[in-house]
């Protein structure tokens, strides 16, 4: 039985935000600083929030082995997507340190775009790739697997780019709340 036209679109709008969702986030990125009104009060607070999400995306990339397994160790025994968890929180430090409700309806419709689209991806890879496995995982049926923390690990899957990313996005911040004084 053939897919349906709307299932179709619906099925490659998906792959396309997917796979997008990092240089969609560089242009949603300069539109929010643009737009952002932080003083020094909202960026504080903005940023520990930011700093909550990163170190769960840490805590996340130092236990995930890509593509190899279904990870059930750290924060995947509480979470399925921790590191999606994590960008939400990033997210929502970005919104309070930019103190705008435009910022915030545009992270949210990001947000909610992408990291659907990402997580229907990455679910549909994960049944295919590991079947049963992942179907126990999802439904909370799995061992759990105990694996430490390791920060190569974490390193391997390039999680230094997402701090280096908030470190750069707060800095702008900064400097934007500096030359508004």
């Amino acid at each position: 039985m053939a897919d349906s036209p709307e299932r179709r679109d619906s099925r490659s709008l998906t792959a396309v935000l997917a796979r997008r969702r990092v240089p969609l986030g560089f242009i949603f990125a300069v539109v929010a600083v643009v737009l952002a009104r932080p003083t020094w009060a909202s960026w504080r607070m903005g940023l520990l929030v930011a700093a909550v999400g990163e170190a769960v995306r840490v805590w996340a990339a130092g236990h995930l082995e890509k593509s190899r397994e279904v990870t059930r160790s750290g924060p995947y025994r509480l979470l399925r997507h921790p590191l999606y968890a994590g960008s939400a929180v990033i997210a929502a430090g970005v919104v309070v340190a930019s103190r705008s409700v435009i910022v915030g309806v545009l992270v949210t419709v990001y947000m909610v775009a992408t990291i659907t689209a990402a997580v229907r991806s990455e679910e549909a890879f994960l049944a295919k790739a590991f079947g049963d496995t992942y179907d126990r995982y999802r439904r909370s049926a799995a061992e759990p697997m105990w694996r430490r923390f390791s920060i190569e690990r974490a390193l391997r899957n390039r999680e230094q780019r997402a701090v280096i990313g908030v470190l750069a996005g707060f800095a702008i911040l900064a400097l934007k709340v500096m030359l508004s004084i």
